[in-house]
Formats: C-alpha cells, sequence, structure tokens
C-alpha cells in the first residue's frame, strides 16, 4: 500500500511523472495524524488512485459520508474512477464488525482495496484493548479474503486512517500501539510552519519492507488547495510516539 500512496503524493509534485504505474497491495498502511492533517483527502486520493489502475473495485469504509470533495482532487476528478468507489457507513463499531465479517457473503467484483477512515471513533465506543486488537486483525482477514478470491495476481491492499491526539491518555496510547502491531508500513503526518492562513504538515512514509523511507510537505492554501513539494531537508527524524501534527482541511 506504500506504493499507492507514494503515487498520490509524487503525482502532486512538479517531479511526478504523471503515469500510473500498477501499485503492487504491499503490506497494511496505517496512517496516523492529528484531528483535520489531511488523513481523509489522502486516504480518498489514493482510493482514487487504485481505481485507475485497471484492477477492481475500491471499498471505502467511513462513519459517515464526506460533506464534499478535497478542493485539489475535486478539480482534476475523474467520473469513472469515482464509480469504482462503493462506499459503506456503518455507523457504530458492531455495524462495521458486520460488514467485515459479511464479506464473505458479498457476490460481485473483488475490491482491490480496502480502506477504512476514523479507526479511532469506532474504538472510541470500547476503549478496551481486546476490541482495538480484534478489529485491527478482522480488517488484515478481510483484506486477506479478498486477495484470495481475486488470485495471487490481484491481491487486496488494506489501508487504515487513525486519529492521533499530542495529549492521549494510557488507554488511547496502548489501543495505538497494539493497532500499529498490524500494520507493518505506516505514513505519519506531522506539524510543520506553513504561511499566514496555510496549514502544512509533513508526510513521512515507512514502506515497511524494501524501499527507503520518504518524504514530503502538503501545504493546504486558504481555499482549500492542496500542494506537495519533496521534502528535501532529512535533519529531523520523527518524533519517537510522532504524535505531532497539523491543523488542515478534511
Amino acid at each position: 500500500m506504500a506504493e499507492t500512496l507514494r503515487q498520490v503524493l509524487n503525482r502532486g509534485t512538479a517531479a511526478g511523472t504523471g503515469e500510473a504505474n500498477t501499485a503492487e497491495a504491499g503490506p497494511p498502511l496505517l496512517l496516523l495524524g492529528a484531528p483535520g492533517s489531511g488523513k481523509t483527502t489522502l486516504l480518498f486520493a489514493a482510493a482514487l488512485e487504485a481505481a485507475g489502475e485497471g484492477r477492481g473495485p475500491v471499498l471505502f469504509i467511513t462513519r459517515r459520508p464526506l460533506q464534499s470533495l478535497p478542493r485539489g482532487i475535486a478539480r482534476t476528478l475523474d467520473p469513472l474512477r469515482l464509480q469504482k468507489i462503493r462506499f459503506q457507513y456503518p455507523p457504530s463499531t458492531r455495524e462495521l464488525l458486520r460488514v467485515l465479517c459479511s464479506a464473505h457473503e458479498v457476490m460481485g467484483p473483488v475490491p482491490s482495496l480496502l480502506l477504512l477512515d476514523c479507526l479511532e471513533e469506532y474504538l472510541a465506543e470500547d476503549p478496551g484493548c481486546q476490541e482495538a486488537t480484534y478489529l485491527a486483525a478482522l480488517l488484515l482477514d478481510t483484506a486477506a479474503h479478498f486477495s484470495h478470491r481475486a488470485g495471487p495476481s490481484r491481491p487486496c491492499g488494506l489501508m487504515v486512517a487513525l486519529q492521533t491526539q499530542e495529549q492521549a491518555d494510557s488507554g488511547e496510547a496502548l489501543q495505538r500501539a497494539l493497532v500499529q502491531r498490524y500494520f507493518p508500513a505506516q505514513c505519519w503526518l506531522q506539524a510543520d510552519a506553513a504561511g499566514p492562513g496555510e496549514h502544512g504538515f509533513q508526510v513521512c512514509l515507512e514502506p515497511g519492507g524494501p524501499g527507503p523511507r520518504e518524504e514530503w510537505r502538503v501545504t493546504f492554501q486558504p481555499d482549500g488547495e492542496m500542494t506537495i513539494t519533496p521534502w528535501l531537508t532529512h535533519t529531523k527524524e520523527p518524533s519517537q510516539d510522532k504524535s505531532s501534527s497539523s491543523r488542515g482541511q478534511l
């Protein structure tokens, strides 16, 4: 999944080639950042990227419908890609578990990518550690089931967005640590200085396998426009808990 997100970020830079290469599913990826740091924007952009790779449809799970499309994405949106994204809105943890547990009963094309936004909202219903580990394991099992149905040449990727808090209590920190154990690839969104009216953050992608860590700078303009530039200065290592992130949009 790191490759799909890498394509999204490189496509938004001047160095991007504009050519889409079919991305391998790769290890499941966890997208982490503070409230409003752009997690939903990147998750939706990854859904559109995967929908244009000539594989199966994309399954996007979130607790509530998106109120609007990200401005930078909406301007260049290909309606055909949007049609390949299937949205589901389980309103509770119980309903989310029902959706995942009944995945084997769903007929039709097998998803090539499974995305879950706002995992923290489901975990908040049951702050215990057992719920966090069970839900993470079930997400991986569902993606594995889709991969098995599609065959070895069309594995199903998994990407999950989880909100982090600067002042997380011990229960939230433990839940996050448990979830992270299931996701070898991780992408952190960390706060960064921006101009007046802008919201900027550093994106640090750790692929969880072969390949180096990569970084970008993403900036939201006052009108919601998103710009991406390569992060050329690698003097600062991400903090140990990596819980610092920015304000942003979506």
